[in-house]
């Protein structure tokens, strides 16, 4: 075969290629673009999720800030005169229900950002301090039950407490036991097993409380947890330090 004829071949090989993928390019080219038309739709959406969300959680910052401010607001003071132009509350239950309808805007307006959350959980705080437990019982379960660990480990302590200031020790022994096995950075295991034995003690149950005050004696020996439980232990040795001091 000569030069001329290999030639004319690779020519017709190379225009036969070429004129395929021209052809596989005009098949293909409207799912191409409507491929390309899906994949810029997602990126511009996830971009306006992204700014949406940025905005709101810079507003939820905002009005979560409000409602703190207004739950840290002084309470007047009988024996003191108010400031002019001092805001102050009469009562903890007066000033829990001013602040409560505040976080409680923030968590029905933004309760998918974290200070959504967060102000969920002063929902259920300040319904405590107003003396709702029926409302403060549902907010902090709904909490509890959360996907933030560290705000449900916060609710279920203040639940615990509220168990335990309704007579339901049961209950409030079962979330200190919940703590203990699964403790975050808000709510140390250490806090929950003093708070348990102080149950156990209230019932009368010494020796339930004394084993978990010796385990803490001797795992917290130079924390606070630990100097806690070693005074529970010996209350007299307690008081002779505090009066040396």
């Amino acid at each position: 075969m000569d030069q001329q004829t290999k030639a004319a071949l690779k020519q017709d090989k190379f225009v036969s290629t070429t004129t395929q993928g021209i052809e596989w390019a005009e098949e293909h080219r409207r799912s191409m673009i409507v491929n390309g038309a899906i994949i810029l739709a997602v990126i511009l959406v996830v971009v306006i999720g992204a700014v949406v969300y940025n905005n709101r959680s810079d507003a939820a910052s905002v009005a979560f800030g409000a409602a703190m401010q207004e739950y840290q607001t002084p309470l007047a003071q009988p024996d003191q005169p108010t400031a002019p132009g001092a805001k102050t509350y009469a009562s903890i239950a007066e000033r829990a229900k001013a602040s409560g309808a505040l976080f409680q805007a923030v968590a029905d307006k933004y309760g998918f950002t974290p200070d959504g959350q967060n102000a969920r959980y002063f929902v259920g705080l300040t319904y405590l301090e107003a003396g709702q437990n029926q409302q403060a019982e549902d907010t902090l379960k709904k909490v509890a039950g959360g996907w933030d660990g560290e705000l449900a480990g916060l609710a279920k302590f203040a639940l615990a407490q509220l168990y335990r200031n309704t007579g339901r020790d049961a209950q409030a022994i079962d979330l200190y036991n919940q703590i203990v096995k699964k403790p975050t950075s808000t709510t140390p295991a250490e806090l929950a097993q003093l708070q348990l034995a102080d149950v156990y003690q209230s019932e009368g149950k010494t020796d339930d409380a004394n084993k978990i005050y010796a385990k803490l004696k001797q795992d917290d020996a130079k924390g606070a947890a630990g100097m806690i439980a070693t005074q529970k232990l010996n209350p007299s040795a307690g008081e002779q330090a505090a009066q040396a001091q």
